[in-house]
């Protein structure tokens, strides 16, 4: 009776890990869509409706954290927009749009959509479209070096996050500046640092300039200094 029972007990054991053992393996498909609703400023420098035959520069600019939401107005605050609010004319166009998400990343893909359809849609120089981005947009513009490596023919970055394998796959055709504050709270400057060193091993074109005894807003010195705008002219992409 013992030795029954034993066996009845074992049956349910080994039906169990049969039944455990089981699995379906699907194959699918599906397609997925991510929309982005974005406000933007457009600048067109002067002359650009009297020279209906010229071609302009155009400069990205992607804003830091602080200024993303549903209120344009916030894109002013910082870099070329606020600049230009203050009467700086530029001798190239600028494209600020505004992150519609206030705690999220840039999407870089739909950005791009962005940039292409404005360039497709105005007098763009395609061999002198330039990058710049500010703490969380200079985040966003490592990654966007990364991604669309023939895109730029140059890229400033200001206080961004800088990750490092970054490093093996931005083109060494584009000039990079890097910009930080020595006493960044928010960002260290261990990231720009440390990124810059490896772009300098691998024999990339790349400026830094660091500002002792400032912190986060390293912005305000960078993006004030007319030397960056002169820099930017010189480049011109060479494929």
């Amino acid at each position: 009776m013992l030795q029954k029972l034993y066996f009845i007990l074992l049956c349910f054991v080994l039906q169990g890990c049969a039944a455990q053992s089981k699995y379906k393996l699907v194959d699918a498909e599906q397609e997925t869509v991510i929309r982005e609703d974005y406000s933007y400023y457009l600048y067109f420098p002067e002359g650009y409706d009297e020279k209906p035959e010229e071609e302009y520069p155009l400069l990205l600019f992607l804003h830091g954290g602080g200024e993303s939401g549903d209120s344009l107005v916030y894109v002013k605050r910082n870099g070329p927009p606020k600049l230009i609010k203050r009467g700086k004319k530029f001798p190239f166009m600028i494209l600020a749009p505004q992150n519609p998400q206030k705690k999220m990343w840039w999407n870089t893909r739909s950005v791009m959509q962005l940039l292409d359809t404005i360039v497709a849609n105005n007098r763009v120089d395609k061999n002198r479209i330039y990058l710049t981005g500010l703490s969380r947009g200079g985040g966003a513009a490592w990654e966007m070096a990364v991604q669309y490596p023939t895109k730029f023919a140059a890229m400033a970055v200001v206080c961004g996050m800088t990750p490092l394998p970054y490093a093996s796959w931005i083109d060494k055709k584009m000039p990079i500046w890097v910009f930080h504050g020595e006493e960044d709270q928010s960002i260290p400057i261990s990231e720009s640092e440390t990124m810059v060193s490896k772009l300098k091993s691998m024999g990339h074109d790349i400026r830094f300039t660091k500002y002792p005894g400032v912190g986060h807003d390293s912005w305000i010195k960078a993006y004030e200094d007319d030397e960056l705008y002169e820099w930017f002219m010189e480049q011109e992409r060479q494929e």
